[in-house]
């Protein structure tokens, strides 16, 4: 047996020990309380905020007291998830570290001064830069509370008492529950209750912030812990008034349900944007405005999707009882209902015991099926609420471990936060009723320049989205609408032969003209969702499968308790067409049953203002200035590359052998691993490791590399270790099929001079391309193609003409 072999086997088999056994230590799902309950604190503690606080945001709009207290919440209410972002500093091995992301130290990339145009973080208003490291916060380069305005309310500790908990309340303050303001919209700061007094003598602003020795020790305790609410994903510059310098906002120039369109995930999930690493080049897939929401709870698809806008909430809502009943069981049955506390009014009618919602579908595969208030709550627990029961169920970032439900019921024993989160989101609710109307073009800046007058134009874009568009995009369709309308069971295993009665209909010359009578009535935009929240099969959209196939919602899975029985009975959608990365070579890829395989047409409203489009923005330039010019030329672009597909952008190695573009690394990359994020139980290896391969264990950590420039992300980012069994002695065959596959890549690529092309390492990774292929989750790597509706490339009917496609573009600018 040769020293490689010997050690190949030692590293496999500490390898599959740690797979198998290693998930077993520690704390149990189901055995441990939050840190509110541990404190004793009941979640009457936590009243809602009822300041007024934001009053000039959202236009200005006049709310009740519980319509403030849900705005309140949107905007500052963390619940306790700030020690979730505190351990991911830890298990992201250095790449997140919010503490970084909030301080305007002179070393880093970004401060206050280019926080929106880097990072795409709004500046919070009543803050200036810091000129110099604070005495009061630990040495930390944190923004600087202006003089001229008031104190931030919700960081009052006699009102909003914070929980207190280890070293809080001894050598730290306490705080308030909703921590300090931290001059970035959306991030909360709290002491952090493991400063001690030991950890406060080690602790060191300086090397903090420059010496990665220091830093990436994960044994670090830093003085604070960052907190992240709702409005971090979803508060950004309000289309109808915009800033005149975006890294300057005023109150009046945000809205709170816009969706943080100018998000740069890869920066700010990377602090140190290293195109060397490929965890930067993995969230570099994500585009500005996107973000994979299984990030976390990683289901090893690599999914980034749009944040939402929160646009026509009361629309929504009645749509969902002419095409949102659905059924739940099991744990579903726990979600709660607004009928529990809202006992009059438009709430109250969507939820029928013991086991009926309407609901619409918020997630874009239309999971999160079990009532718009469960889908709120389920916001909070995918943000860290809770997450010393919600990290016990998952391995984070990386999976590769079996993945369980967390359970409600388990959260209402457990968990005061998010008893305290249930009983406060039905006020988000009514504020999201009050605040989500349309922001048209008309009334913005200089919008009406952008509008045509030619009423025979627009006429005729009528006529073309009744009869091209509206069967996904209205939420006001003919009636009876054959498959899908009640009684005839449009749901759950039969779904699938409903919408193609559905969407066969709406090819006929009878939905047409019924269509053409509505679209062309005066009040038609009136209240009008501007989607059906229909489930449409991937096979008919031909977009990027990834997304439909997300696996977190499906039973038994982390969300299992906030997806319907309906949804879970899902039937498979069929087979749909993916495409090999090197070859170009059509593959047949059949999509799974059980919920997986659809997707939500998303609402048009204020349309004008959300490019680029598709799910994860993939079609049409990005343009960093929230100004109404500067949308409406990312408008123009992405419009006519939805309805010209062929001006779409093209893979840069296959060209027009597939039909759009694949993810690739820009550079020569590596995975990383600083030494000080080694597992103890892999300490030893750092030892004869760093003597038999030094190019994995050169510098004190772990290096697996090059990955050659030109690497299809997704070929790695979607490795499936698990696979779909649910036996034991396959899952275990698939680790060690897998691992066996990764140690020969990584041998493979040890072996190669230190003077190698990419070319020489995209020659090993040829070898492994194909058994890559085999285990992988979404092997659909192309982003930016399907929604072909109305263009040559869409088979079932004649495409446009130009005239009719710009006809309909001047249309959709009036949405």
């Amino acid at each position: 047996m040769t020293r490689f072999t010997s050690l190949y086997s030692s590293l496999l088999a500490v390898i599959l020990i740690t797979l198998l056994v290693g998930c077993h230590k520690g704390s149990q799902p189901g055995q441990v309380q939050d840190e509110a309950r541990r404190a004793g604190r009941p979640a009457s503690s936590f009243p809602a905020a009822d300041e007024d606080y934001f009053h000039d945001m959202d236009g200005g709009i006049a709310l009740t007291s519980d319509e403030v207290k849900g705005r309140n919440m949107w905007l500052v209410w963390t619940g306790g998830d700030d020690r979730l972002w505190d351990v991911m500093a830890t298990s992201s091995v250095g790449n997140l570290d919010f503490l970084k992301t909030i301080s305007s130290y002179p070393g880093l990339k970004f401060s206050r001064d280019n926080r929106w145009n880097y990072l795409g973080l709004v500046n919070e208003p009543c803050f200036t830069k810091a000129t110099g490291p604070d005495p009061q916060h630990y040495g930390l380069w944190l923004d600087q509370r202006s003089p001229d305005c008031p104190p931030d309310p919700f960081e009052n500790e006699g009102k909003y008492p914070g929980v207190k908990i280890g070293a809080r309340g001894k050598n730290i303050p306490v705080g308030s529950y909703y921590g300090y303001p931290t001059g970035v919209v959306g991030l909360r700061l709290f002491p952090n209750p493991d400063f001690d007094e030991a950890a406060a003598k080690k602790w060191d602003p300086k090397r903090f912030y420059d010496d990665p020795a220091y830093y990436n020790d994960k044994k670090l305790i830093r003085p604070y812990r960052v907190g992240m609410t709702c409005a971090l994903c979803h508060v950004g510059p309000n289309p109808t008034k915009p800033p005149a310098d975006p890294e300057k906002p005023k109150w009046e120039n945000l809205s709170s349900n816009v969706g943080a369109q100018y998000f740069w995930v890869d920066r700010i999930f990377t602090w140190q944007s290293d195109p060397t690493s490929f965890a930067f080049q993995l969230f570099h897939t994500s585009r500005p405005g996107t973000l994979d929401t299984s990030l976390v709870s990683s289901d090893n698809i690599n999914n980034p999707r749009s944040m939402n806008a929160v646009y026509g909430l009361l629309p929504r809502l009645e749509l969902s009882k002419r095409w949102g009943r659905e059924t739940l069981a099991g744990g579903g049955l726990n979600n709660k209902q607004f009928n529990e506390y809202i006992h009059e009014g438009t709430l109250t009618q969507f939820f029928q015991p013991p086991d009926t919602v309407w609901t619409g579908r918020i997630l874009k595969d239309g999971s999160d099926s079990v009532g718009a208030l469960g889908a709120l709550n389920r916001v909070y627990l995918n943000i860290g609420l809770f997450s010393e029961e919600w990290l016990l169920h998952f391995r984070p970032l990386i999976g590769g471990e079996p993945i369980s439900a967390i359970e409600i019921a388990v959260a209402n024993k457990n968990s005061a936060y998010w008893e305290a989160t249930e009983q406060q989101t039905p006020d988000v609710a009514l504020f999201f009723l009050k605040s989500t109307a349309p922001h048209l073009l008309k009334d913005a800046p200089g919008g009406a320049a952008y509008l045509t007058k030619d009423q025979a134009m627009l006429q005729r874009g009528k006529v073309v989205f009744a009869e091209r568009c509206a069967r996904c995009h209205s939420s006001k369709i003919p009636e009876p609408a054959p498959g899908v309308d009640v009684g005839q069971g449009c749901s759950g295993k039969d779904y699938l032969t409903c919408w193609n009665k559905y969407w066969a209909w709406t090819k006929s010359d009878e939905f047409k003209t019924a269509m053409r009578k509505m679209a062309l009535q005066v009040d038609f935009l009136k209240d009008n969702y501007l989607s059906t929240e229909l489930r449409v099969p991937v096979t008919l959209l031909q977009t990027n499968a990834c997304s439909p196939l997300a696996t977190n919602a499906i039973a038994g899975n982390i969300w299992d308790n906030f997806s319907s029985q309906t949804y879970k009975e899902l039937p498979s959608v069929g087979s749909i067409t993916v495409y090999h990365p090197y070859t170009g070579a059509p593959i047949s890829y059949q999509m799974p049953a059980g919920g997986r395989g659809y997707t939500r047409p998303a609402s048009l409203i204020s349309v004008w203002s959300t490019a680029p489009f598709l799910q994860n923005n993939s079609i049409g330039n990005f343009n960093p200035s929230p100004s109404v010019d500067a949308r409406m030329s990312s408008f123009q672009d992405s419009i006519e590359k939805m309805l010209w597909p062929e001006k779409r952008e093209k893979d840069s190695l296959l060209g027009d052998r597939v039909p759009g573009v694949m993810d690739r690394t820009t550079t020569r990359s590596y995975l990383r691993i600083p030494g000080g994020y080694l597992p103890d139980y892999l300490k030893p290896l750092l030892g004869p490791g760093a003597r038999f391969l030094p190019s994995v264990f050169g510098d004190g950590g772990v290096q697996i590399g090059p990955i050659p420039a030109g690497t299809p992300v997704d070929l790695l980012a979607n490795f499936d270790i698990l696979g779909e069994s649910t036996d034991s002695p396959e899952i275990r065959a698939r680790q060690v099929r897998v691992l066996e596959l990764l140690l020969r890549l990584k041998h493979d690529l040890e072996a190669l001079p230190k003077d190698a092309t990419d070319d020489d390492a995209r020659k090993v990774f040829a070898n492994v391309v194909d058994p890559l292929l085999e285990l992988n989750k979404c092997p659909d790597f192309i982003v930016n193609r399907g929604h072909y509706f109305g263009t040559s490339y869409f088979s079932e009917e004649p495409g446009l003409t130009d005239d009719e496609k710009r006809a309909l573009i001047e249309y959709l600018k009036t949405f």
